[in-house]
Order: structure tokens, then C-alpha cells, then sequence
């Protein structure tokens, strides 16, 4: 661990002033892959988000031009630690028979050692981060724990522009022409006012009637888990970017709000109705933090007004 040492815990800080700067999870994305990247030993580095309610881990590389899915129920590290909470590393050989078609994908590019950590989430993983070594690697106490931080960190950096994305800043304040936000009650009243400013909003924006179908049945699902599940009000947020809408639902659950799975599997998905938000929606997911829960979904919609 001697000759790990020095040059990690300055990759490490330096990689802490990144996240504190990064705006979104893209940025938050490249700069852990690059930095872990520069370890030494390190031929490669993948991050990877649960997506979808947790159907699927939305996977970004160094080794490829853009993100791509990996099925959650796949027997590979990442879902591995997704699912689990621990982490899986050491050599190809240490490993045994788990992960034998990946396994032997990486002894044929010169692989000798993995290490796969989850990152941390309030209740469980949102995700994961994978480091291959072409060296052998101890894994012992210092270098474990170095991993574990920075694991840490980009949880930590991943949740907090999430947060920034879809905060509670009550209405739109006009200053970006395609962002609209409103309050929603916490009762039964909520998913009509929701629906309703939905309508108005993409209305205003020239949003097509399929979209705007879609949306609303999707809306209506996450604003009933709100009143349902957390008990409080909540705020909407509507947003149109790159031909992408963006419909995230931020509600004040409290730490201990019951989970919205049926068991301990964190890559469960939940109720009936997020079926429907799964079949409908481009991409779907969820975070629960000490503060409450944000769902989301986006829609593809064509060029924005």
C-alpha cells in the first residue's frame, strides 16, 4: 500500500474540489472517472445509478462514448453491490466461480484485480463504482477505506445536484423560459392541481397531446405516492431542455417513511402504478434522502417551443 498511498489521497482531494463544484451528474460522472482513472494500477473505471425504480443501472465507462443500461438482476459486480450493500474485490482467481462470463472477458485484456463498491444511499444504494487493476492489489485497510471515500464522495456529489435539481424553490421565478415549479397540497386534491398545471404548463410550451397524455398518467402516479406514502405536500417541477421533459416530484417524507418496496431488495420496483411510469417514460427513478424522497421521470418529446 506504500507506493498506493501518496498519489491516492491527492487524486482523492482533488476529486472532492470537482464535486463540490459539479452542476450536474455528468460532471459529477467524468471527473470521478477520471480521477480514479489516475490511480495507480487502474486500467479502467465505471459508475453506475439506478435507474428505473431500480429495473436497471445506467452505466458510464471510461472505456465508452456514453452511458449505457445494465439489467439490475444481471450476476455481475455492480448489481451485485447495488443489491447487497457490500462491496465485491480482489483478484480474478479470488473471486471463484461468481461472474465467470466477466471474469473471463477481463483475464483476455489483462485484468488481475477488481474492486466494486456501492454508494451509499439514505436507505440503500443509488449505485455503484468499479475499478479494474492490471496489478495485483493487497485491498488492505488504508486502500480499502480510500475507495470506500471516494465512494462516499460521489454519492454524496450525485445526491446533492439532485437535490439542486428538483429543490423546493417554490413557483417559477421566469428566468428560464422552459422550468415551471408549483406547491402541491398534501392530500387528495394534489394529483388534480398537478395534472392541471402540467396541462397548462406544456400547453405553453407546445408540448404535443401524446406527451402531455403520457406525462400526466405518469405524474399522477409519483403525486400519489407523495400523499400517500410520505404524507406531506410536495413541490412539482417541470422542465423542457434538449427535447427532454423532465417532471420531478419532491415531497418532505419524513427519515422513517416506509419504504415503497415490498421487501429488503432495493432493486425491487414498487406498485403497480410505477409499472405504468416504467412503460411510459424514457427513464424513471427515485432518491430518499434525510429530507424526503424525489421521484422523476422524462419523456422525449421532439424540438422544444
Amino acid at each position: 500500500m506504500g507506493e498506493f498511498a501518496e498519489g491516492p489521497l491527492a487524486a482523492l482531494s482533488h476529486l472532492g474540489t470537482e464535486l463540490e463544484d459539479a452542476a450536474d451528474v455528468e460532471t459529477v460522472a467524468r471527473a470521478v472517472l477520471r480521477d480514479l482513472q489516475a490511480l495507480p494500477g487502474v486500467s479502467r473505471v465505471g459508475l453506475a445509478l439506478n435507474e428505473g425504480g431500480g429495473r436497471r443501472l445506467r452505466l458510464l465507462s471510461t472505456d465508452s462514448g456514453g452511458w449505457c443500461h445494465i439489467d439490475a438482476y444481471d450476476d455481475v459486480p455492480l448489481t451485485r453491490v447495488v443489491r447487497t450493500g457490500e462491496p465485491v474485490l480482489g483478484g480474478l482467481d479470488d473471486l471463484g466461480g461468481r461472474f465467470a462470463e466477466l471474469l473471463a472477458r477481463q483475464r483476455k485484456v489483462g485484468t488481475r484485480a477488481l474492486a466494486a463498491l456501492p454508494l451509499p444511499g439514505a436507505s440503500s444504494p443509488i449505485g455503484g463504482l468499479i475499478l479494474y487493476f492490471d496489478q495485483d492489489q493487497a485491498f488492505d485497510g488504508p486502500q480499502l477505506r480510500l475507495l470506500e471515500a471516494a465512494a462516499r464522495r460521489t454519492s454524496q456529489a450525485v445526491r446533492r445536484v439532485r437535490r439542486l435539481d428538483a429543490d423546493d424553490h417554490g413557483d417559477d421565478d421566469g428566468e428560464h423560459p422552459h422550468r415551471a415549479s408549483v406547491r402541491l397540497a398534501g392530500d387528495p386534491r394534489a394529483p388534480r392541481e398537478a395534472r392541471r398545471f402540467l396541462r397548462d404548463v406544456l400547453a405553453t410550451w407546445q408540448v404535443g397531446d401524446e406527451v402531455l397524455d403520457s406525462a400526466e398518467l405518469c405524474l399522477s402516479e409519483l403525486v400519489t405516492n407523495a400523499v400517500v406514502h410520505a404524507g406531506t405536500g410536495s413541490v412539482l417541477t417541470v422542465a423542457l431542455e434538449d427535447d427532454m421533459l423532465t417532471v420531478a416530484v419532491r415531497d418532505r417524507g419524513a427519515g422513517d417513511t416506509p419504504e415503497l418496496v415490498e421487501d429488503d431488495d432495493p432493486l425491487k420496483v414498487f406498485g403497480r402504478g410505477l409499472q405504468l411510469v416504467d412503460a411510459l417514460s424514457d427513464r424513471w427513478g427515485t432518491e430518499r434522502d434525510e429530507a424526503g424522497t424525489v421521484s422523476w421521470f422524462a419523456l422525449r418529446v421532439g424540438t422544444a417551443a
